[in-house]
């Protein structure tokens, strides 16, 4: 079994500033790609920005240079940090990634529950 949760939301001014946290826990072996996507209402999930193994590193054009993923692969955590937040940055923000759980034979894509994130004055 495999779990990730995520943390590190919450209400921000525009122009303020959030870091999420993803940590995944359970029979893990191995975890590839680790991503961010977000779901704002009346629209579909969007992939924010992921993170290889290897640390390449994607974006979604709305987020470039605002936004910041890294990873401890030690921790088996991935963190989005958010600047100049706007309020079109509001959504559900859910935690992906890629696990290979030992007794497995491959990857398994994993999500987290998704964590609220508010931007308003």
């Amino acid at each position: 079994q495999v779990q990730l949760v995520e943390s590190g939301g919450g209400l921000v001014q525009p122009g303020g500033s959030l870091t999420l946290s993803c940590t995944a826990s359970g029979s893990i072996a191995s975890i590839n790609v680790m991503g961010w996507y977000r779901q704002a209402p009346g629209k579909e999930r969007e992939l924010v920005a992921s993170i290889t193994r290897g640390n390449e590193i994607s974006y979604v054009d709305p987020v470039k240079g605002r936004f910041t993923i890294s990873r401890v692969d030690a921790k088996n955590t991935v963190y989005l940090q958010m600047n100049s937040l706007e309020p079109e940055d509001t959504a559900v923000y859910y935690c992906n990634a890629a696990i290979w759980m030992w007794g497995r034979r491959k990857y398994d894509d994993y999500w987290g529950p998704g964590i609220q994130v508010t931007v308003s004055s």
